[in-house]
This record gives structure tokens, sequence and C-alpha cells, in this order.
């Protein structure tokens, strides 16, 4: 399945430079640069307001996420990199899906093989919109929609009660354990909290989950909220109760037992294709589909994360990889990167000194699919 332009745009595909030069259509929010963006004006101020049934009234907002250069950067590479080429026909096919689910609020299903890039398309947006720490909700088969909302540990809490209990004198009741102390929101949980912008949050492998899980997130995706029973049955006495976020040392207070959001959340859910999903809940996502980086995609990201190597340097490799991965049906950006790393420790120098196939031999290694590597195993 190859993304096409989003339909009535009026311009032909891949003629547009990533860097706001004027070549960018004038609707587009988030522009595929790489790069932080740089206006004079507040996101809050560029982003248009969401159609009235995707306006959601919680708060009051909750100060503005963490930044996780660090985490971004791993990801990413570094961000110091001269202008990009313009980006190509599938390429503006993203940008185009990024810039509608923004606008429209919904979450955007990212399909495409496996290494192709597809968590990552979050922390691109995060780090060019400002958007602070990226959220991750890693599905498993055991994954439910609680455990992506909130924790809680209510065994852990009559142990502690009892333990108090037991030490406190007989004459003295001891200090009742606060229940926020023993509940912890997840991340889709923490992503619906009031904030003024949205939070990026990454669903990862969404086609490992339990069949129904799909089905079990229609309403939080539609109603933008959630009630945690655990703090509901205590409103009466406890109206503001303050619980840990999944942004580490942050907490939020909850009121009245319900999370509601105000701006809601960017969201991306990737998915390897292993499975359908339920009409009802394709119809509450945009799709997009991530095709193969092509060559020049390709070496602007082994020269995002190794800046002190020149990009002609490994221009043949990046054809090699790509040549390899059409007879492959398909590899990793890792498996480059990992390549790249290695002629950049003179592993491939020191190898062929003493052996002229070694660095075939290691390419073998590293530029193996794993649907190669089971079959052997089995």
């Amino acid at each position: 399945m190859t993304s096409s332009p989003t339909p009535g745009s009026g311009r032909p595909p891949g003629q547009h430079g990533p860097d706001g030069d004027g070549a960018a259509p004038s609707w587009w929010i988030y522009r595929g640069t790489g790069r932080p963006a740089t206006y004079s004006t507040d996101l809050a101020e560029r982003l248009p307001d969401p159609p009235p049934w995707r306006r959601f009234t919680g708060g009051p907002d909750q100060p503005d996420p963490p930044a996780d250069d660090g985490e971004t950067e791993r990801i990413l590479g570094a961000t110091t990199l001269p202008g990009r080429h313009p980006l190509s026909g599938p390429e503006t096919a993203v940008v185009d899906a990024v810039n509608t689910a923004l606008l429209l609020r919904r979450p955007l299903l990212v399909t495409g093989a496996p290494g192709v890039g597809k968590s990552s398309l979050a922390h691109h947006v995060s780090r060019e919109l400002g958007l602070g720490r990226v959220l991750r909700w890693p599905i498993t088969s055991r994954s439910t929609l609680r455990s992506g909302l909130y924790e809680y540990d209510p065994i852990a809490r009559i142990h502690d009660i009892s333990a108090d209990a037991a030490a406190a004198p007989d004459t003295q009741r001891p200090p009742e354990r606060p229940i926020g102390d023993y509940l912890r929101l997840g991340p889709l949980g923490t992503a619906l909290l009031p904030h003024r912008l949205p939070r990026v949050l990454v669903i990862d492998e969404f086609d490992k989950g339990d069949i129904d899980l799909a089905n079990d997130l229609l309403d939080v995706l539609e109603n933008g909220r959630y009630p945690i029973p655990e703090l509901a049955r205590l409103r009466a006495s406890q109206e503001y109760i303050a619980v840990p976020t999944d942004d580490p040392g942050r907490t939020a207070t909850v009121r009245a037992g319900e999370v509601r959001c105000h701006a809601f959340p960017f969201i991306v859910i990737t998915s390897n294709g292993e499975r359908p999903f339920p009409p009802a809940f394709l119809r509450r996502c945009l799709p997009v589909h991530l095709e193969q980086p092509g060559e020049e995609r390709l070496a602007d990201i082994v020269c995002a994360h190794f800046i002190d190597r020149e990009r002609a340097q490994d221009r043949q490799l990046i054809q090699d990889f790509l040549r390899r991965s059409r007879e492959v049906d398909g590899l990793s950006i890792d498996q480059l990167l990992n390549s790249v790393h290695l002629v950049s420790s003179d592993v491939r120098a020191h190898a062929t000194s003493l052996d002229p196939n070694a660095w075939i031999r290691i390419l073998d290694l590293v530029w193996r699919r794993l649907a190669e590597t089971e079959a052997r195993l089995e």
C-alpha cells in the first residue's frame, strides 16, 4: 500500500522544501524538518481550534510536559543538520497525514514494515513542535485498557495499613495512607490529562494486543476522558487526590475520580499489519503507511546519528543496503545504522586486512532478516 498526497491539495508530490521556505502548504503546522521549529508565535496560537465535536473541557491544565532531549536524540540523532532535500511524494503524504491528525484531533494508525520508523514519527513531531517528552505504551498480549490508563496496587496498601496498625500503640490510631501512593497513571492515562497543547503518545505494536483491545479503546478515543473508580468512591470526602503520572517525578491532581483532557493528545498507533482491526476502531483513526526510505532520506538519518562523518562516506554502503533490502524484501533502518557504526569504528578496515571476505560475512550477519534467523533456529 502506498500513501498518496491529500486529495484536492492542488499540488504534485515531491516539490516541498521541509524548512518552511514558502514551498510548504500554508496549512501545515508540522513540516517534517527533523529540527525544532522557530516561530515568533506559540504553537497554541498557530494550531487552529478543533472541530466542535472534538473539543474537550478538561482542566485546569497541567504544567507543560518535561523535555526529553536525551531520549529523542538517541532515537532521531542530532538536530544540527544542514537543510534536508525536498520531501518526496511518500514523505509529503506522511506530513499531510500528521497535520490532518493534528487539526482533527484524531489518532494516526501508522503501518509499515518493521524498523521503517513508525514509532520515531512521534519523536519527529514532538521535536519539531516542542511538545516535550514522548509517552510510550508498548503493547503485549497481556495489555489491557486499564494498564494503559492507570495501575492500582490494593494489596500493597492493605499490607502497609496492617503494618502501621501493628506498629502503633494501642491508644493511638495510625495515620491513614493516601490512596494516591498506590495508584499510578499509565502512558495513555497521562496523555489524557488536561494540557494546553497535545501530549504525544506512541501506542506501539498495537496488533500484538488482545483482539478486544481495539474495541475497549473506542470510548476513550471518542470522549477524551476516563474514570478511576478507586478514586471516585472517595469523592465525597476527598474531591482532589494527587497521583503519580508516567512522567518521572511528576504528579497530577485528579478531581472526583475522573480524568478529562483539554487538548486531545497526538497519538501514533503503530501496526506491523499482522491482523485487521474492527471497522469502528478504524473510523476513529487516520491511516498512513510508511514506505522504506530512499537513498537521500537514509543519508539524512545516517548524518543525524554520525555527525562527524561526511555525507559521501557512506553513499556506497547505503546503496548496497538498499539493494540487499530489495533482495530480502525489507531491512530495518537500525541494520543500516549498525553497519555504519562498524565502518566508523574501523571494523571493516581491520577485518579485511586479514581476510578480504570478512566484511561480506559481517554484513551478511548484520543485514539478515529476522525471518531468516527464526527459520534457521527452528
